[in-house]
């Protein structure tokens, strides 16, 4: 297993760029399924999770290749409906297979879900719309077994707005006959992400960016390409770390409108912050104010940066509060960056986090995703050397970001790690 040997302490200046959203390119991966044809998907980071997708896929028959920054994903010949468990289990993303085999081919047989290890989310909300859609679903030994001559318009309102079921019924409803209304639908940049592409092959689609999704089902979708958007998470992560470390970037190829709240914090926070329609430029505070948070579904302050700003405010002048109100038990990184010298006390869901003067570096070990990138932001603040243990979580998310690190002047190196 990899690992990261950082030395901190030396402020951030220069350039980055950002690569395409993780989260969007995994729901329209899957969406090429429901149409044979050969495919260009723009903007697809090179990731761990975009890998493990692929290898789904292509049990299934799908050939993919990379060109660049793109991926060519040919359909032609998918002749197997099954998402066995040693590919699911890797990551829960591989469920959006399951609205699309179902949709197009009329059964799937899935495995539930793994992923990161922290806290359940459950799959009930896919697949009560699937139900209501008309599809007759059972579980069994550890499977999702999907079956449906022909699915059918109905009324699906979900108890909660979830990105992942809001895909899955969109993929699921573009073929159903009649109508479909998604109420209390996901409103987050990657699902209107995977509408456009959608209509671009020829669904008919009304409310794309609202909580209401109206859905005219159609015979027949057609092949398409599409842009995938610019990963807002990554974005935010390289804005905190300015904003940790000191000094002056700037992030191109971005959407600042899809990162509204994490910049009003930051400049709560004392970050100067300057933005294009493609780019933000942020100008590290001289001294860190605490600044509140709690997080929110889209377009409030995302659950996906909850970590990177509790590592944030360890050096703050000052206490404040960090609220996942999204996953509760979401603070596995909370032990690590005390490790580090934070002073953090976990109530519940909110972490109190009283800032220190200095961070000093470690040994710490990441557990999830995000706990990783606040680790490695962390870390880039602290004194001495720290080395962050296990980052093929980080992997999966994030493309390349030592080296985007060191164009911005960070000394980090990825080193062969520890195996346990």
């Amino acid at each position: 297993m990899d690992k990261f040997v950082i030395r901190g302490g030396r402020p951030l200046r220069g350039t980055v760029k950002i690569s395409g959203a993780k989260n969007a390119s995994l729901a329209l991966m899957p969406a090429t399924l429901l149409a044979s044809g050969k495919y260009e998907l723009r903007n697809t980071p090179d990731l761990r999770d975009v890998s493990t997708m692929a290898r789904l896929l292509q049990t299934m028959g799908v050939t993919l290749e990379r060109n660049g920054d793109s991926l060519l994903v040919n359909t032609f010949r998918v002749n197997k409906f099954e998402a066995p468990y040693e590919h699911v289990k890797k990551m829960r993303a591989s469920i959006y297979v399951l609205g699309p085999l179902i949709a197009r081919y009329g059964r799937a047989k899935v495995s539930l879900p793994g992923g990161c290890a922290w806290g359940p989310r459950p799959v009930d909300l896919h697949l009560e719309g699937l139900r209501k859609l008309g599809a007759k679903i059972e579980l069994e030994r550890g499977y999702i077994i999907a079956k449906a001559r022909h699915l059918k318009g109905a009324r699906i309102s979900f108890k909660i707005s979830s990105v992942g079921a809001t895909g899955n019924i969109l993929m699921a409803a573009v073929l159903a006959k009649g109508t479909t209304r998604i109420e209390n639908a996901a409103v987050e940049p990657e699902i209107t992400n995977l509408a456009e592409f959608l209509v671009s092959m020829g669904a008919k689609i009304d409310g794309i960016g609202t909580n209401v999704l109206e859905v005219e089902g159609s015979d027949a979708l057609h092949l398409a390409n599409i842009d995938t958007i610019p990963d807002r998470i990554e974005a935010g992560t390289m804005l905190v770390a300015a904003a940790l470390c000191g000094g002056k970037i700037k992030i191109e190829q971005c959407n600042p409108l899809h990162l509204s709240a994490v910049i009003a914090r930051l400049e709560d926070a004392g970050a100067k912050i300057k933005t294009g329609e493609t780019s933000i430029e942020i100008q590290a505070p001289k001294e860190i104010k605490p600044v509140d948070v709690s997080t929110a579904i889209y377009p409030g302050f995302p659950t996906d940066m909850q970590a990177q700003w509790i590592a944030l405010m360890t050096v703050a002048k000052g206490s404040s509060t960090v609220t996942d109100t999204i996953y509760f038990d979401r603070f596995n990184h909370v032990p690590e960056l005390v490790r580090l010298g934070a002073d953090i006390e976990m109530n519940e869901n909110m972490a109190v986090i009283r800032g220190v003067k200095k961070l000093k570096g470690a040994k710490v070990m990441s557990t999830d995703l995000r706990a990783s990138a606040a680790l490695i932001v962390a870390a880039l603040r602290a004194q001495g050397e720290t080395e962050v243990l296990r980052v093929y979580h980080l992997d999966r998310g994030y493309e390349a970001i030592e080296k985007k690190l060191q164009g911005l002047g960070a000394e980090i190196r990825r080193e062969k790690g520890e195996e346990f």
